[in-house]
């Protein structure tokens, strides 16, 4: 529809287009003052080849937004079908009431960035630029350190947890 020759703004069609789709999810860490903070985040994209670049935005209400926006690295992890409780538990709680960390074996990695032992698949991110991206901030990362396994798995996604209640509403 157009009114004035601009095309009306609609959501509807936007949202039934997402809706197709079966982004995976990750769980994203970061070292603050206070200990460690993580959240099980879906926006998330490679951002480059070459130089290797990654964006994963964390909303603005989160608890592990304050822990990113004074951090200087982001863990990012994918985690297996197997550990959907784990990927559950990142993303139904808050680090506001719940230490996320104190449920589950992690270890420090590069640049004091949390690790989750359970995760098959991680990388620890440089961050080199913040992005304002409405309710939610870019980080654009940089890889510094990671492991993959060989194989790929089946990696939690939207659909696994699309029931799921957040710890906080974006």
């Amino acid at each position: 529809m157009a009114e004035n020759g601009r095309v009306a703004q609609s959501w509807d069609g936007f949202d039934r287009f997402v809706g197709l789709l079966d982004y995976p999810m990750f769980v994203v860490t970061a070292r603050a003052e206070a200990g460690p903070a993580g959240c099980l985040v879906g926006f998330t994209t490679q951002a480059s080849i070459d130089p290797p670049r990654f964006l994963a935005a964390i909303s603005k209400n989160n608890h592990t937004f304050a822990a990113a926006e004074s951090a200087t690295h982001l863990g990012v992890h994918l985690l297996a079908r197997d550990d959907l409780e784990l990927a559950r538990w990142f993303g139904g709680q808050t680090g506001d009431e719940v230490d996320k960390f104190a449920e589950c074996r992690w270890h420090t990695g590069p640049a004091a960035t949390p690790i989750l032992d359970a995760a098959p698949a991680w990388f620890v991110g440089v961050i080199l630029d913040r992005f304002d991206l409405g309710d939610h901030v870019g980080y654009l990362l940089n890889p510094v350190a990671g492991q993959a396994p060989d194989e790929p798995e089946p990696w939690v996604s939207l659909t696994d947890v699309a029931d799921l209640e957040p710890g906080h509403e974006a």
